[in-house]
């Protein structure tokens, strides 16, 4: 057995059923990417960032992941299209075949963990079949200290093996890609994709199954920031709503930007040790503290790179899924997060493709639950597998192809702690205005920025800015805001006419009243 890098532990992958003859453990990142690079599977960008692709999936794929069904999940999963039930005897079998497969290729491990709150910590060992999703794991996982990996234990095992490919009728599965959860053996299984992203999101389902049911904490598909008076704002947002974007933010300190939990004693932390940002037409002028994160270090996925290494970040040709991942300490360098402000403003985020949903609106505690359990906004481009183009989408709790309980679970901590805190809660529509995809526009991100701005100021608070209500959609929008032309900010007044907008916005609230009555 070749184990690389001296002051490394000698390990053995045996007791899993790997018998690889190269294992290589704890590698550094710029370990990783010489591997990659003499592997022939990445190249480097003119500033020294490696550059991979992650093959035939360049997102997620929801539909084939699946819970092992058996005496500790069959009473407690929300069981349906988002948690597919998996025959244990059948994960046996496909694990001595993933196994099996891993025993005859180059073996990187990581041991991490996820959970920055040290009462809620989780140790996890991944086992990567290429050195690059080892870097990426090394980015968005929590970094132990040489000292803590000399007696880590892991509680959950993730195999990660993108090369293996299942066969349907003796596997169990639906194609031959997979990402299986196995609460009883504590183990995710993940084949057939190279999508790294499956891999932190396998891991953040099997938080929001245990945080809420072991340790009363309420997991949150969101990110976060804290402002320099302690005041915690958070995100909620499927991928590609601009959960990153928003929370990256000059002026306060970014917490997270994708996984938390927010405890029983109001403080909130971070499920990552990195972020996972979206690419597609970044620059340096629209998003600068994301931009300069990508530095040595940084993994970028499926970008389009030239012969001299200039990365063009406008070429969605491969995806519009484009990534970057990178440790949180390249937009942060401490971890002064105070934690004695609690949350003061959440934010709804939602891409609306029917162009009907205000800039902003604020919500009273009813609207927030109702709008929550909807989780209503549009699949971006590239974000799912199959998805080309912006479709209207409902996802509970802003995260339901994560989410192992029932989404009503999650929605009555959120109220609680609401109602408990008088938090102001806001629904941003960062899709569409003017008109539905294809006849409106997507609304600038500056004045998204302005807004949310506002709201940090205390601006609309002051009493000096008035609201309107919406008869149509029953919500209150500011008729003004710094930074924000007026007619902005009322939906009705960009539209060709008052009667497509009424109808367009019924025919949402319709969608809207169809999908809560089937939750």
């Amino acid at each position: 057995m070749n184990t690389t890098a001296v002051d490394r532990k000698t390990i053995s992958l045996k007791r899993y059923g790997i018998d690889s003859k190269q294992i290589h453990y704890q590698l550094t990142p710029s370990e990783l990417q010489s591997l990659t690079l003499k592997r022939g599977e990445g190249t480097v960008t003119d500033n020294g960032v490696l550059a991979i692709q992650t093959g035939r999936f360049t997102g997620r794929a929801p539909k084939d992941r699946y819970i092992v069904i058996d005496d500790k999940t069959r009473d407690n999963i929300d069981w349906g299209k988002v948690n597919i039930p998996f025959d244990s005897k059948m994960f046996d079998k496909l694990y001595e075949r993933v196994t099996g497969h891993l025993s005859s290729r180059a073996a990187f491990v990581r041991d991490a963990y996820a959970c920055s709150d040290k009462d809620h910590r989780l140790n996890i060992r991944v086992i990567n079949e290429t050195p690059w999703a080892n870097m990426f794991v090394h980015n968005m996982f929590l970094r132990p200290k040489k000292k803590d990996l000399q007696d880590f234990r892991e509680d959950w095992l993730i195999l990660n093996a993108p090369g293996f490919s299942a066969f349907p009728e003796w596997d169990g599965t639906s194609r031959s890609n997979f990402s299986i959860i196995n609460f009883t053996r504590r183990i995710i299984l993940i084949g057939g994709t190279g999508y790294t992203g499956e891999i932190k999101k396998g891991v953040f389902s099997v938080l929001n199954y245990l945080m809420p049911t072991e340790k009363n904490v309420l997991p949150m598909h969101c990110s976060a920031n804290q402002g320099a008076n302690g005041d915690m704002a958070v995100f909620f947002g499927l991928s590609g709503t601009g959960k990153t974007t928003l929370s990256t933010d000059g002026k306060r300190t970014l917490i997270g930007d994708d996984e938390h939990g927010w405890t029983p004693g109001n403080t909130i932390f971070n499920f990552e040790g990195g972020c996972y940002a979206k690419v597609i037409d970044i620059s340096r002028d629209s998003e600068p503290e994301i931009f300069d994160a990508i530095r040595p270090g940084a993994l970028l996925e499926n970008v389009v790179v030239s012969r001299e290494g200039t990365v063009d970040y406008t070429d969605g040709s491969i995806t519009k899924n484009t990534r970057v991942s990178y440790p949180i300490g390249h937009i942060r360098d401490n971890d002064n997060i105070r934690n004695d402000a609690g949350v003061k403003n959440i934010f709804f985020l939602s891409a609306d493709a029917f162009g009907v949903l205000p800039p902003i609106s604020k919500l009273t505690p009813e609207q927030a639950s109702y709008y929550f359990l909807n989780g209503y906004t549009s699949k971006v481009a590239g974000t799912e597998h199959g998805v080309i183009r912006p479709e209207p989408s409902f996802s509970a709790c802003f995260g339901a192809p994560f989410m192992p309980l029932h989404p009503t679970r999650y929605a009555e901590m959120l109220i609680d702690k609401i109602q408990r805190d008088n938090t102001n809660v806001w629904l941003i529509n960062t899709g569409w205005i003017g008109g539905p995809y294809g006849t409106g526009k997507r609304i600038a991100l500056k004045y998204t920025r302005a807004m949310v701005d506002a709201v940090h100021g205390e601006v609309f608070e002051k009493g000096s800015i008035e609201f309107q209500k919406d008869e149509t959609l029953g919500l209150s929008s500011p008729l003004s805001c710094p930074g924000v032309p007026d007619e902005i900010l009322s939906q009705s007044r960009l539209w060709e006419s008052e009667g497509q907008y009424k109808a367009a916005a019924k025919k949402l609230m319709d969608k809207f009243s169809i999908n809560y009555d089937g939750i």
